[in-house]
């Protein structure tokens, strides 16, 4: 894997490089420092090697000490705001609450069993038939198929991902505004979900679980179209009744839906 650090205006991961982007470059945090050591073990506990690239000579000083000293920068403090992304009407990512966004096939299934399941567990394929197929076009390694990746809580990531899976292709303006069909969200308290067993930080996502997650033990909320209501009253657990929320799609775009969703569920006092 390489690691390129630079100017970016958000992180993102495409044909094995990760372009790790800064919250005030040339700065770099002792939380971005915290994240670059666990990506490079992370790969390293998956038998891969890491190349870091970066244009900075201080930069380059800063992750060479943190790389030779990880245990001071391990227990960096998780910012309540990050601003290495700053495409969310927030201008940043809030980090109180973790989000993994299904389409609303896949949420059907996901009430049926009661847990959310890694690609594999989901799709009965092995990681390795994933990796190859043609809807992985950002070339992820097949470890990651293991996994059940989180967003932050107001990110519009996991919903844009839905929108590329439905049309088959990278959605344009239109399709994220007056074509924006959302998804089905389903909101996990960071502060509980670390404590998960099969916790995960990997440098990149901000958390991912191995195999499978309980609904009934870890989550916090689920937010799902008004639209879509009719098609899952009759499926929800009763044990989840209390966590399910309809909300109508009024908004301009997915960035304003990202918007009132996340200030919807700042306002809820669901107790798990």
């Amino acid at each position: 894997m390489i690691v390129n650090i630079a100017n970016y205006d958000f992180p993102g991961m495409w044909d094995n490089t990760y372009y790790f982007a800064l919250s005030d470059y040339p700065t770099i945090s002792d939380w971005e420092l915290r994240k670059l050591i666990l990506f490079v073990d992370y790969e390293k506990s998956h038998g891969r090697e890491t190349e870091i690239i970066c244009e900075s000579n201080e930069i380059t000083q800063a992750v060479n000490n943190a790389l030779a000293n990880p245990a001071s920068f391990l227990s960096a403090q998780k910012p309540d705001i990050i601003t290495e992304c700053t495409a969310c009407r927030q201008k940043g990512c809030l980090a109180d609450y973790l989000c993994h966004t299904a389409s609303i096939e896949n949420a059907k299934s996901i009430f049926r069993c009661g847990k959310l399941l890694s690609a594999v567990k989901a799709r009965n394929k092995t990681r390795e038939e994933l990796a190859e197929e043609p809807r992985n076009a950002a070339k992820d390694p097949p470890d990651y198929f293991d996994y059940i990746m989180m967003a932050w809580g107001n990110c519009q990531a996991g919903d844009r991902l839905v929108m590329e899976r439905l049309l088959c292709r990278f959605p344009d303006e239109y399709d994220l505004s007056v074509d924006f069909k959302p998804g089905v969200r389903f909101y996990f308290k960071y502060t509980v979900l670390e404590n998960h067993r099969d916790f995960t930080n990997d440098g990149m996502h901000p958390a991912k679980i191995k195999n499978e997650l309980l609904l009934s033990d870890y989550l916090y909320c689920c937010i799902i179209p008004e639209n879509n209501r009719s098609e899952f009253e009759n499926i929800i657990p009763p044990y989840l009744v209390n966590r399910i929320f309809y909300i109508e799609n009024d908004c301009r775009d997915i960035w304003d839906w990202s918007e009132k969703v996340y200030n919807f569920v700042l306002k809820q006092k669901v107790v798990l």
